[in-house]
């Protein structure tokens, strides 16, 4: 069962399509992500989710109820915005409580669902502090327990770990994906980030220039990418011309040899520049036929290592390559 439809969802300005006609469904429960460069649509998208501006055509449906032309507090929605539009003036709990205040919610009623929210977010002892006397998490915190309070059909999350520093970010986007899945509310995601969109999704929808390219898992997405914008976009990717096919092979999915092996694919040349990042170690490569390639390989010890200017093989076994359109 879908709880958020989208149908041929169109947004223009002018002569300018930010949104040319989508359609998406959002299933019950699940976490969507909308995914791509900036310009590509996804934030216009959610924004007319929320009811911020209306769409040019289409239809959006929650629970099967049209709510195109409903303003944004009659959708049933809970939005997180990038940069928390918090109350600097109000407390924490004044700010997660202020949306029941709009709806005319009774006080104590109000006053109950703000602790079970504050709880919710581990910020239960915080209720009396202002945004300004939180850290960059906790008032990301707020913000969350502010649009889950109403307790919404659906959840729109706008970028809203951007403003975070990289260790914080990786730990929020684990503590945000866990707290939804507990909650079972279906949520829609908006990032540019392909790492938040891999470990925190149950399925991503791949934008470019207002349309969706593909939808799936993030295996599917990862694995079997069904355009080169998605390929490209990705992750990172090995592309080849051969018999006038276009074969694209991850870097991971790559290895470096000496000499040709006996099958799979091959390609001789040099090696241009090593990087060592820990982990692993990149090698860059300059093949004879003018193309270039990097094949990523562990660090474990195991694997053989090279030097610039070392010759060698591009190698991937069939099974790691796979066939692309052109475009």
């Amino acid at each position: 069962m879908s709880e958020l439809r989208l149908a041929r969802l169109e947004k223009r300005y002018g002569a300018t399509v930010a949104v040319a006609g989508i359609d998406l469904e959002v299933r019950e429960g699940e976490f969507m992500t909308l995914l791509g460069p900036s310009g590509c649509g996804k934030t216009t998208t959610l924004g007319l989710i929320a009811g911020f501006f209306p769409p040019t055509a289409g239809g959006i449906f929650v629970a099967g109820r049209p709510v195109a032309g409903l303003p944004p507090y009659k959708r049933d929605i809970g939005v997180v915005f990038q940069d928390y539009a918090l109350f600097p003036h109000m407390s924490a709990g004044e700010n997660v409580g202020f949306g029941l205040r709009m709806r005319n919610v009774e006080p104590d009623e109000i006053a109950k669902r703000v602790r079970e929210a504050l709880d919710l977010v581990q910020l239960g002892g915080l209720a009396e502090r202002r945004p300004l006397e939180l850290s960059g998490g906790q008032r990301q915190r707020v913000a969350l327990a502010r649009a889950l309070v109403i307790r919404p059909a659906v959840l729109l999350l706008d970028e809203p770990l951007s403003n975070l520093d990289l260790k914080l970010r990786e730990e929020m986007r684990v503590e945000i994906a866990g707290l939804q899945r507990r909650l079972g509310i279906t949520t829609v995601f908006v990032t540019h980030d392909q790492g938040e969109a891999l470990v925190m999704s149950d399925r991503v929808a791949v934008m470019n220039a207002g349309r969706i390219e593909q939808v799936g898992t993030p295996a599917e997405i990862y694995e079997r990418p069904a355009s080169r914008f998605v390929a490209e976009f990705i992750g990172r990717m090995n592309f080849f011309s051969e018999g006038g096919r276009l074969i694209a092979i991850r870097p991971e999915r790559a290895q470096l040899a000496k000499y040709r092996p006996a099958d799979g694919f091959a390609r001789p040349g040099k090696v241009g520049q090593v990087l060592y990042l820990g982990a692993t170690r990149e090698y860059h490569l300059k093949l004879d036929g003018g193309e270039r390639a990097l094949v990523e390989a562990p660090n474990d010890g195991n694997a053989p290592r090279f030097a610039a200017g070392d010759p060698v093989w591009f190698t991937a076994p069939r099974e790691n390559c796979f066939e692309m359109p052109a475009k």
